[in-house]
């Protein structure tokens, strides 16, 4: 596939545009990314959305088919300390079981994982909050990183620092492929990404409303209105900030941090457990739950096909082309 831009993620993945689909908790399922796929981007399936094996295998398996040939990966979020009973082992067997050829890593460092992925020929990008987790993720020989900055929806970290400086910074530092995200949801953006030394992006909130999307429409609704400035910040206190949709439950949660600086994730888990996200997914009911959303919803202004969306940020990212064009002079040309 060959695009506007051809990078080292573009020739990793054999994409027509240098732009990932992150893994979404509960909706980046086979249609999504099989979708993305099919648009000439990456997208990886959320294994945690699959608990059960055999599931996921079947996931997987749909997804193929769906792809018709072209890439995809399934994403592996890890708890931060390994704790027992968890199953990241199983399911980076099952994913090399099914001939996966890409995984996307996040939550701690995926380097107990490495030798086993690696002599199954798996790729590894692994998503960081900071680029000093992108340096140590290449110190232990992952193929590429991807660095959320501030903006993004989910969980930015605790440096909170801006992509737009993730995206210089990395490049003085990093000598593998590397994605910046976090706020992105224009073609301008992924040029000027691109211009700063990324090899592309990764975005989210801008797909959410995106057709394949399994949520219901009056989420995707809510997007479509909300501004930039419809998110908020909270979980700090227990060292898990996560940037989501404000509603009643960030209000809750940020007043019982405000009140009790030492506040647990046990006493949060009552708000902030995964399955009322799920739920609010389900019935459209977005004022409970923290749903993961970015400051590129000011990018999110309708529903449509995902290959839609993808078509805008390439005539985007030809008309960002094109400025750049006409601001050279002829004595530099010369």
């Amino acid at each position: 596939m060959s695009g506007i831009y051809q990078t080292d993620i573009t020739r990793l993945y054999g994409l027509r545009l240098p732009v990932v689909a992150g893994g979404l908790m509960w909706l980046a399922n086979a249609e999504y990314v099989a979708a993305a796929s099919r648009a000439g981007i990456m997208g990886f399936i959320t294994a945690a959305t699959f608990p059960d094996e055999q599931d996921l295998r079947d996931e997987i398996r749909r997804c193929r088919d769906l792809c018709e040939g072209g890439p995809f990966g399934v994403n592996v979020s890890m708890l931060p300390k390994l704790v027992p009973g968890e199953k990241t082992q199983q399911v980076f067997e099952t994913i090399i079981d099914e001939g996966v050829r890409f995984v996307e890593t996040s939550g701690r460092s995926p380097e107990a994982y490495l030798p086993l992925l690696k002599s199954a020929g798996v790729k590894v990008l692994h998503k960081v909050p900071a680029v000093r987790y992108a340096i140590k993720a290449q110190s232990l020989g992952v193929d590429a990183v991807a660095i959320v900055g501030a903006e993004c929806g989910g969980h930015p970290g605790m440096d909170m620092v801006g992509t737009i400086v993730n995206a210089a910074w990395a490049e003085q530092s990093l000598h593998i492929p590397y994605l910046v995200g976090g706020g992105i949801g224009s073609g301008a953006q992924i040029v000027g990404a691109l211009a700063m030394g990324a090899s592309g992006v990764v975005m989210g909130t801008r797909f959410l409303v995106a057709d394949e999307i399994w949520a219901h429409e009056e989420f995707k609704q809510r997007l479509i209105q909300a501004q930039p400035t419809d998110t908020d910040l909270c979980m700090q206190t227990v060292k898990n900030t996560v940037r989501t949709l404000r509603n009643e439950t960030t209000a809750l949660i940020k007043a019982m941090e405000a009140e009790n600086p030492h506040v647990t994730i046990t006493e949060l888990m009552p708000l902030v457990s995964g399955q009322i996200g799920r739920n609010a997914y389900k019935t459209g009911d977005w004022s409970r739950g923290l749903l993961a959303a970015g400051h590129a919803l000011a990018f999110v202004d309708r529903a449509e096909p995902l290959a839609a969306i993808v078509a805008r940020l390439e005539a985007e990212m030809l008309r960002a082309s094109q400025r750049l064009e006409a601001l050279h002079s002829p004595e530099v040309a010369a």
